[in-house]
C-alpha cells in the first residue's frame, strides 16, 4: 500500500503523522511511504532521516493525496485537503466530526474511508489513540492557564502556588479522565488548591487513591459545579463523550458571575467545548475575554510541544496504521472491533452513531457496509 504523510497546514500545527522510526516499520512491512517535502522539519525530522528509513520525498501536498492509498496525519483535513481526497482513500487522523459539520459533509461527498483516532477503542473501553494527546493537553492546560492568569494577559494576577504568607490559586478541573488527571498532577505539583469534579463515583474513588488529600474530589452535581466555578481562579474543562459533541456544563450566566480576571481553559474545544462561551482559538491568538473572564480555547493544544506529541501519538497509532496497510481497510476493520469503532464515514455514509446524532445524519451500522 502507498501511505502518504502530508505536512500539517492547520494554524501553528507542527506535528507530523509519522516519524522516521515509524516509517521504517511501514517500509519493513513492504509498504511505500510518501512524505511531503519538509513535513517533519519543524520537529527535527529532516527529509534525509525519512529517506534513510525508506521513504520517498514528494514535492507538494497535492502529490501526496494524488498518489497515496492511505493518508496518515494528525489534525482533521483542512479545506484545501478536502478538495484533494479521492473516493476510497483512507483518511486516518483526528477528525472530531461531531463538532465539524462542514468537514463531515466534505468527507461524505468524497466517499472516502474516514477513520478517526479519537473513536478507536480498547478492551477496557478507553480511547487509546486519544489518550496520549489528552495527557499532553491536560499538562499543558495548567501551564497555559497559569500564563493567562498573569496581569499582563488580563488575568487576575494570581500565582497558582502562591508564596509563604499569600493565598494559593484555586484550580477547578471538570472531568477526571485522562486529561483531567494529568491537569491535576501539574496543578498539584505547582502547589495550587485543586478541585476535581466527575460524574463517576468509581472514577472519584480511583482519583482519591492517586491524589489522597492533595485534591478535593467532588461529585459533579450542578450545585457542586456552580460553587466550585465561582470560587476558581482557573477552570479547566476536560469533559469527553466519545465521538459526540461536548456537553455545555458551564453556562453564560455562570461565566458572568466568575471572578474578574479568572481563566478558563477548554480542553474539550475540539468537540465543541464544555463552556457556553467557548469558541475555537489558535496558538497565534489563543485567548479572548467574555465578561472579564479570560478564555483559552486552542483546538490543537498539543501542537505547542510538537516533537513530544508526535512521538507519543505514533506510539499508539502505528500498530493500527500497519494493520490497515497490511490487510486493507475492509479486512482490518472486520478483524478488529476496536478499529471498526474508529470508522466515522464510508462510501458517503455516516458510520459513527454519536456523529450522526449530533449532525442529523442517518446512522449506518459499520458492519453492514464494510
Amino acid at each position: 500500500m502507498k501511505i502518504g504523510i502530508p505536512k500539517e497546514i492547520k494554524n501553528h500545527e507542527y506535528r507530523v503523522g509519522a516519524t522516521p522510526s515509524g516509517v521504517l516499520e511501514m517500509t519493513k512491512n513492504g509498504h511505500e511511504v510518501l512524505i511531503e517535502n519538509n513535513a517533519g522539519a519543524e520537529v527535527g525530522f529532516e527529509n534525509e532521516d525519512y529517506i534513510k528509513s525508506g521513504a520517498k520525498i514528494v514535492d507538494t501536498i497535492q502529490d501526496v493525496y494524488a498518489q497515496a492509498d492511505m493518508i496518515v496525519k494528525v489534525k482533521e483535513p483542512q479545506a484545501l485537503e478536502c478538495d484533494l481526497i479521492k473516493e476510497g482513500q483512507i483518511i486516518f487522523s483526528y477528525l472530531h466530526l461531531a463538532a465539524e459539520e462542514e468537514l463531515t459533509k466534505r468527507l461524505i461527498e468524497s466517499k472516502s474511508v474516514a477513520i478517526a483516532f479519537e473513536t478507536v477503542t480498547a478492551n477496557d473501553r478507553s480511547l487509546p489513540l486519544l489518550a496520549p494527546m489528552s495527557e499532553v493537553a491536560g499538562k499543558l492546560s495548567v501551564q497555559a492557564g497559569a500564563r493567562a492568569l498573569e496581569k499582563s494577559q488580563k488575568g487576575r494576577g494570581v500565582l497558582l502556588g502562591g508564596v509563604p504568607g499569600t493565598e494559593k490559586g484555586n484550580v477547578v478541573i471538570i472531568g477526571g479522565g485522562v486529561a483531567g488527571t494529568n491537569a491535576a498532577k501539574v496543578a498539584i505539583g505547582m502547589g495550587a488548591n485543586v478541585t476535581i469534579l466527575d460524574k463517576s463515583l468509581s472514577r472519584i474513588r480511583y482519583l482519591s487513591d492517586i491524589f489522597g488529600n492533595s485534591a478535593n474530589l467532588l461529585y459533579a452535581s450542578t450545585d457542586n459545579l456552580n460553587k466550585s466555578v465561582l470560587s476558581a481562579d482557573l477552570v479547566i474543562g476536560a469533559v469527553l463523550i466519545p465521538g459526540a459533541a461536548a456537553p455545555k456544563l458551564v453556562t453564560k450566566a455562570l461565566i458572568k458571575q466568575m471572578k474578574k480576571g479568572a481563566v478558563i481553559v477548554d480542553i474539550a474545544i475540539d468537540q465543541g467545548g464544555c463552556f457556553e462561551t467557548s469558541k475555537p482559538t489558535t496558538h497565534s491568538e489563543p485567548t479572548y475575554i467574555v465578561d472579564d473572564v479570560v478564555h483559552y480555547c486552542v483546538t490543537n493544544m498539543p501542537g505547542a510541544v510538537a516533537r513530544t506529541s508526535t512521538q507519543a501519538l505514533e506510539n499508539s497509532t502505528l500498530p493500527f496504521t500497519i494493520n490497515l496497510a497490511n490487510k486493507g481497510y475492509r479486512q482490518a476493520l472486520k478483524d478488529d472491533a476496536h478499529l471498526l469503532n474508529g470508522l466515522n464515514t464510508l462510501n458517503g455514509q455516516v458510520t459513527c452513531k454519536p456523529v450522526a446524532e449530533a449532525l442529523g445524519y442517518d446512522f449506518v451500522e459499520p458492519n453492514s457496509v464494510i
